[in-house]
């Protein structure tokens, strides 16, 4: 509990990651951090003017190794907890934050309070740790509210040195910058300098839900299929054949091209015929799929993929698992991979509105 209570609350919870670790000064070896000492190595966390609660995942998880059970646990958690808290922080590895935001963006439906996930490259025992702040603004966030008391920032985020953004547009792309993430197609939704400065045009509130439904139900028979110069039909056939898979985010090149090899529009044409649901993605870390500007494109829309616009494969990969999971017919399930549910897609082909605010 911090020491200037106010009746703000913000559930802590602790998944696992470099953040929770220290340096044993005996042997040098990182070791798990107790949260219970957790004020002993961040006292500055003891003037923010709100209530603090712990929940530590035992043991804590490699986020390397996170899976669907480990992400309906935390769904869980913010469900049990979701009366008692006005937010929530969820420190992670930052490996596979991008996916953990976005499964919960997609299972945290009708959500109102702030899912703020977060972690740091450096342990936070280590002297230029980039936790303490990660953390202690993260924190913040999640416990800010607008005049009229509701959440400032009501959905699933990623904050990461200075930039709140959100989960589902989010991509690790930094194994040892302290800015490991970035939003590449959808503006940061708050810059913290010496004052945090929330972009309020771009935050995400659910109009048509007002109490939390948690959608614990995921299909993990999806698959990940990157084109490349040189791929042949055997390492299609394979993926594309893989028994009881039901989806594939096909990551091409561009603005949504592959091959015009016949064998290859084929392969795709049988998959989705025989139900599979097939997603186009772009490799680019940039820009959107358009589907109708080249006729490789075409080719495949007329083989029945899906385009799926700007969305990252973090997010593509788990809404797919998240919509299987609903038992929706197949064809519903392409329909909503094409439209946007939490925030995660932008249907408009034109982005330049999308990059002028704090890059």
């Amino acid at each position: 509990m911090c020491g200037n209570t106010t009746s703000t609350s913000i559930l802590l919870i602790y998944t696992g990651g470099t953040i929770g670790m220290v340096e044993n000064p005996a042997t040098g070896a990182l070791e798990p951090l107790d949260f219970a000492y957790l004020y002993d190595n961040i006292p500055e966390m003891k003037r923010l003017a709100c209530q603090i609660d712990i929940k530590q995942v035992d043991p804590p998880i490699d986020s390397s190794t996170i899976s669907i059970e480990n992400w309906i646990n935390m769904a869980s958690l913010i469900q049990q907890h979701y009366d008692l808290y006005d937010g929530f922080v969820i420190l992670h590895g930052t490996d596979t934050m991008s996916f953990s935001a976005s499964a919960l963006s997609f299972m945290l439906q009708g959500l109102t309070k702030p899912v703020i996930f977060t972690g740091s490259q450096l342990p936070i025992g280590r002297l230029r740790t980039d936790g303490k702040e990660n953390l202690l603004t993260a924190i913040e966030i999640a416990a800010a509210k607008r005049e009229d008391g509701s959440a400032r920032v009501p959905e699933v985020c990623i904050f990461f040195q200075d930039y709140l953004m959100r989960g589902n547009r989010t991509s690790k792309v930094s194994a040892d910058k302290f800015r490991a993430f970035k939003s590449h197609n959808y503006p940061q939704l708050a810059f913290a300098g010496i004052d945090i400065h929330y972009n309020e045009g771009v935050i995400h509130r659910d109009a048509q839900h007002h109490e939390l439904k948690v959608l614990s139900t995921l299909d993990p028979n999806v698959a990940i299929l990157k084109l490349f110069p040189g791929i042949t039909r055997p390492i299609v056939e394979a993926i594309l054949g893989v028994p009881n898979l039901k989806g594939v985010i096909l990551e091409t090149f561009g603005s949504g091209n592959a091959p015009k090899f016949e064998w290859f529009t084929e392969c795709l044409a049988e998959a989705t015929a025989r139900g599979m649901v097939i997603v186009n993605v772009t490799q680019c870390t940039t820009g959107t799929v358009d589907m109708s500007r080249y006729e490789t494109g075409r080719q495949l829309h007329a083989a029945g993929v899906v385009c799926g616009y700007d969305m990252t494969s973090e997010s593509a990969v788990t809404k797919m698992m998240y919509l299987l999971g609903q038992g929706l017919e197949v064809n519903r399930v392409r329909e909503l991979m094409g439209t946007p549910l939490r925030g995660e897609m932008n249907l408009s082909l034109d982005h330049e509105d999308f990059y002028c605010w704090r890059r």
